[in-house]
Order: C-alpha cells, then sequence, then structure tokens
C-alpha cells in the first residue's frame, strides 16, 4: 500500500473522523485548527478557525453540514461544515477533551476534562433548534467518571450514550434521563479511544496499559482482548472484515535511539476473531494518536505524534487473503 501523506499540521494529531459517505476526512492537531480533506486525493479543502489551544476531538453530523469540535482553550465550538463558520461557542470551565453529535443529530454532547478543581462532566446541547439562545445552554449534565472522560460516542439505533475515561471505565447512559445505567472497569490504565463497530453491536476500547479490547454493547462484557508490547492509543473495527486496527507507541519522552522498541511506530491489523496480529503498516516517525477505517472499509487513515496523516487504500490482496 502506497499512501497518501496529508501535511497540514504542524502539531501532533489528536482525532481522525471520516464522515458517513467516506469522501471526506476532518482532522485535529495541537495546532488549534481542524481541518477537511478530500480521502480521494488527499487535498486539503479548509480549515476551521477560532480556536485558541489544541484541539482534541472532532465530530460531522449524518449529511456532512455541520460540524463540532472540542478544544483545550475550555471551548467547544458548533460550525457549518461547508463554509467554516462558526454558528455557535460553548465556554466551559477547563478543557474541552471530547465532542459528539447523536445519531439522530438532534444533540452535541460535550465532555469537559478534570483539572483544577472542575469535575469531569458530560454535557448535552439541543442543536436542532432555531434558536441559538436555546442551543446555548444545556438541557442535561451527565455525571460519574472519577477522572477525564476520553471519549463520549452515540449508539447508532438506541437512546444511549457510551464514554470512556482515564479511570479505565466503560459507562453506558440513557440519553433520555441522563442516567447512568452501567459501568465496567476494563482497563487499569486510561482508556484513549473508544469506537464502535458498524452496527453497533460491538465497541473496541484503546489503552495505555499495551492493550485493546471488543466489548459486547449490550452486556459491557469482554470479547476479546488484543495484546501489545506498547501504549495502545487508538483502535478501530474494520466494517466490511473480522479485523481490528491499532495505533500507539511510546511515548516522545521515553523513546530512545536504541534498544528494541526505538522506532516501532507502526499501525498493526488483528484479526477480531482469533486475536491473532496479521499485518503491520511503517511509515510514521511517532507515536501513532488516532486510527480510523473509512465507512466502506477500502481505506484507512493514521494520524500521529510528528503531525502527519497517512491514507492507506487497500490492496486487492488484502481482500484475497485466505485468512479474512
Amino acid at each position: 500500500m502506497r499512501p497518501l501523506i496529508l501535511k497540514g499540521h504542524e502539531r501532533p494529531l489528536t482525532m481522525l473522523k471520516y464522515n458517513s459517505e467516506g469522501d471526506l476526512l476532518f482532522s485535529t492537531a495541537k495546532d488549534s485548527t481542524p481541518t477537511v480533506w478530500w480521502t480521494s486525493n488527499g487535498e486539503r479543502i479548509g480549515t476551521y478557525r477560532g480556536h485558541n489551544g489544541a484541539v482534541w476531538s472532532i465530530d460531522v453530523n449524518n449529511d456532512s453540514t455541520r460540524v463540532v469540535t472540542g478544544s483545550a482553550d475550555n471551548s467547544a465550538k458548533f460550525w457549518r461544515a461547508e463554509t467554516g463558520e462558526c454558528i455557535l461557542t460553548w465556554t466551559h470551565k477547563s478543557p474541552v477533551r471530547c465532542v459528539s453529535f447523536s445519531s439522530d443529530d438532534q444533540f452535541v454532547f460535550v465532555a469537559t476534562a478534570m483539572l483544577m478543581g472542575q469535575s469531569s462532566e458530560i454535557y448535552q446541547y439541543l442543536v436542532d433548534s432555531e434558536s441559538l439562545e436555546e442551543a446555548s445552554v444545556p438541557i442535561r449534565t451527565f455525571s460519574g467518571h472519577s477522572a477525564t472522560v476520553t471519549r463520549v460516542v452515540c449508539h447508532p439505533t438506541e437512546k444511549t450514550l457510551i464514554s470512556t475515561g482515564e479511570d479505565g471505565t466503560v459507562r453506558k447512559w440513557d440519553i433520555e434521563t441522563g442516567r447512568n445505567t452501567e459501568t465496567v472497569t476494563i482497563h487499569q490504565k486510561p482508556i484513549n479511544d473508544l469506537q464502535l463497530s458498524k452496527s453497533g453491536g460491538q465497541l473496541i476500547t484503546a489503552s495505555s496499559d499495551f492493550s485493546a479490547k471488543i466489548l459486547d454493547f449490550r452486556s459491557l462484557k469482554v470479547l476479546k482482548t488484543f495484546l501489545t508490547d506498547r501504549p495502545v492509543n487508538s483502535a478501530a473495527i474494520s466494517p466490511i472484515l473480522p479485523h481490528v486496527l491499532l495505533g500507539g507507541g511510546q511515548e516522545a519522552s521515553q523513546v530512545t535511539t536504541t534498544g528494541d522498541r526505538a522506532g516501532r511506530f507502526e499501525a498493526r491489523l488483528f484479526h477480531l476473531i482469533y486475536e491473532d496480529e496479521i499485518g503491520i503498516i511503517r511509515g510514521h516517525f511517532g507515536p501513532i494518536n488516532t486510527v480510523a477505517f473509512s465507512p466502506d472499509g477500502l481505506q484507512f487513515a493514521s494520524g500521529a505524534e510528528e503531525g502527519f496523516i497517512r491514507l492507506h487504500n487497500f490492496d486487492e490482496e488484502y481482500f484475497q487473503a485466505s485468512y479474512n
């Protein structure tokens, strides 16, 4: 696979997000400028300017008309996707760590970091209202994590919010009531990423404890565990094959120029059923912070500490392999 290398960020990547059609890729980094790209050729379409700090998270609605971002400048912003116009800014008392649209695009969820005496909360905003005043005030707050919330994801078919945190827990919430319906502790160190399978029946977590785990959505029971020799920063489930993709690496301060782990910043493919490693994709020069499969499963994207995004279109041999 010869990747397209996208260079538009000056600092480490934090999140990559495909739109529902798969023709656009949205990226955030610590350089305060969320960016959107064509996935067909890697051309940069534009940027969303207005944040004054690292941008940790991004999401796009189903018809790709609205974008939401969360930043270390204590704000989340609601944008017109095509023009880059900021429609609304939500200001909080601590950095915004993650954002997400509800499956019906009616709500936006904003999670803040635990910092300077502020607890980590998830705020629910109504964004399909024509009144900006109504949209500017949270209609509900979700509380319970004992450390910073790192991801919030809405189930595609049920009125359920799923969150992960630096406390190693996965939590399910009833969107209509704000009630925490289930909590499990599955990692001994922070959970860095959470992504759902295409159907929503499974979710995958990525953790600093050198592992990623597949969970059943309904029971939150751990079904599969993928062990590595380095922190896992991001993990994704293929929408068409029983494969998972992991990205990670040692913190920059821990990487040396000698030793077995030096320079090992590859993305790694595992078989979902057998838990075997089936492929390694090299190329990044720093820890991989975020990975994502395209909705059709024909491509994946990875973003790393060195500021590059790599778009990989799978070769035909990948789909013909007997191990699928």
